[in-house]
């Protein structure tokens, strides 16, 4: 049985400051996100889960309390997965030709997607994460709160951006909202999002 394994960072720590520092990602990945993982290890062994996949695993666990220490370990092991691949060193700018088409179709614009984006992500309240998703031929904004993630069950996720205080309290105490939009103008990986229309 292959333990769920915990991904590297596909950048070096430091790779995002200014915009999150090195100090903020050695905590939300090196203490938070491998957490989730080896609590998520631990709660599978000898269960019905331990062979399967993570992204298997989040669905079987859903919505079902008896399983939400499994559902909130796993969905939150591949939600950061996901967000660390939805960043990327000088991101943000101009998003790949098939994306921009899919935003000024769905929202009217590419400002006004990115309008959206931040609105939803500093408007989660609590713990959550902020997605842009493909539902049929559209874009969707959404917001999950705590672990929940479209994985589970709606539309498809193309990048996210997540609002739990560990991922920006070090860097902007309250100020929520200078970390959303710090994070959609320079760190966005709109390629990772195009590549997810596939």
């Amino acid at each position: 049985m292959e333990p769920i394994a915990f991904p590297p960072l596909p950048y070096d720590q430091g790779a995002l400051a200014p915009v999150i520092s090195a100090n903020t990602l050695s905590f939300h990945y090196g203490k938070h996100h491998k957490t989730y993982v080896d609590t998520l290890n631990k709660l599978i062994v000898g269960s019905e889960f331990a062979d399967m996949p993570l992204e298997n695993i989040i669905k079987a666990s859903s919505d079902q309390p008896e399983r939400s220490a499994i559902f909130n370990n796993a969905a939150q092991a591949w939600n950061h997965a996901f967000y660390w691949k939805s960043l990327r060193p000088k991101g943000g700018g101009e998003p790949p030709a098939a994306l921009k088409r899919m935003m000024e179709s769905s929202f009217g614009g590419v400002d006004a997607c990115k309008k959206e984006l931040s609105k939803a992500a500093v408007g989660q309240f609590g713990s959550g994460w902020a997605w842009l998703a493909l539902n049929g031929d559209k874009l969707e904004i959404l917001k999950t709160p705590d672990a929940k993630t479209p994985l589970s069950g709606g539309p498809k996720p193309l990048l996210t951006i997540d609002v739990w205080e560990h991922a920006y309290y070090l860097d902007y105490q309250n100020r929520r909202v200078d970390y959303v939009n710090a994070l959609i103008d320079k760190l966005a990986n709109w390629e990772f999002a195009a590549k997810n229309l596939e």
